[in-house]
């Protein structure tokens, strides 16, 4: 694997059309943002094309096998650690990959959705699920970042096609405003008690395949979890998360986001907005 594949481009598309195909803006409907409002996440088909994914994806993977630094086989890990390999902020290391996170079209439709003026960025995150990789436990994203507002919204990217034996991600719908289960970090725990709470209040799981090319958006107080990968072939995810361009720095309630506070917005202080060289604009309306 060419471990700098930034000069390469993909299969029918020019430099020039990778780049407007990552920063040509997509209107949503006025439908599709309901949608979303109202269950807490939408699952967006073909937003990217597959020869851009396919670029990219070499880009990102070669990356993160570079920066990866969990070498336990599986059954020595914890429940967090067998769910997948996590490698963030691939876009400070990498030209190609910085390409790509800074992209425009999926900024665009974050903000759309959040309905905000603009978003910045918080922080990307590689996840890749190994053949024989666990369960992502049920949990929602906000419990680890230390921001004032709930305008956060992460886009789940897929780098090759994810049937349901892969482990695709799955939403509890309409869960946005639960409070129990906010204070979970990932764990049996959060799996146990997340779910049992879902299923007595009836909120609804739902989890479909992916093609390459569609890409889901949940909001960071949706609750979501994500099954074993039961195939021989990693399951490779980049997500992008994004927030509101005014996002205000809350104070740390916990350990894991005065960690977040440190690592994806250094300088940024309590009260004010979050405006770090970390946390660039990548879209305003």
């Amino acid at each position: 694997m060419n471990p700098n594949p930034r000069h390469l481009h993909a299969p029918g598309m020019t430099p020039d059309e990778l780049a407007q195909a990552l920063n040509a803006p997509l209107q949503l409907d006025v439908q599709q943002i309901a949608q979303f409002e109202r269950d807490g996440f939408i699952q967006l088909r073909q937003v990217l094309p597959a020869e851009l994914l396919k670029h990219y994806g070499a880009a990102i993977t070669a990356r993160t096998l570079a920066l990866n630094t969990q070498t336990a086989p599986l059954e020595a890990r914890s429940t967090y650690d067998r769910a997948f390999l996590q490698v963030m902020n691939l876009w400070e290391h990498d030209a190609a990959v910085r390409e790509f996170v800074l992209g425009r079209r999926l900024a665009h439709i974050a903000a759309q959705l959040l309905q905000v003026r603009g978003v910045r960025l918080y922080h990307d995150q590689a996840l890749y699920k190994e053949p024989g990789g666990g369960i992502t436990p049920a949990h929602a994203d906000q419990y680890y970042w230390p921001l004032a507002s709930d305008r956060t919204v992460t886009a789940w990217v897929p780098l090759q096609s994810t049937p349901l034996q892969m482990g695709p991600l799955g939403f509890y719908a309409r869960s946005q405003s639960v409070e129990f289960g906010r204070d979970l970090g990932i764990s049996d725990e959060s799996e146990a008690r997340i779910t049992a709470n879902m299923a007595r209040h009836g909120f609804e799981f739902r989890c479909e395949p992916f093609d390459l090319g569609d890409v889901s958006f949940h909001l960071g107080w949706t609750f979501h979890k994500a099954g074993a990968n039961r195939s021989d072939t990693a399951r490779a995810v980049m997500t992008l998360i994004y927030m509101d361009a005014d996002m205000r720095l809350a104070p740390a309630l916990n350990d894991v986001q005065r960690n977040d506070w440190a690592q994806w917005c250094p300088g940024a202080e309590p009260g004010q907005p979050i405006d770090t060289p970390k946390n660039p604009l990548l879209w305003a309306g």
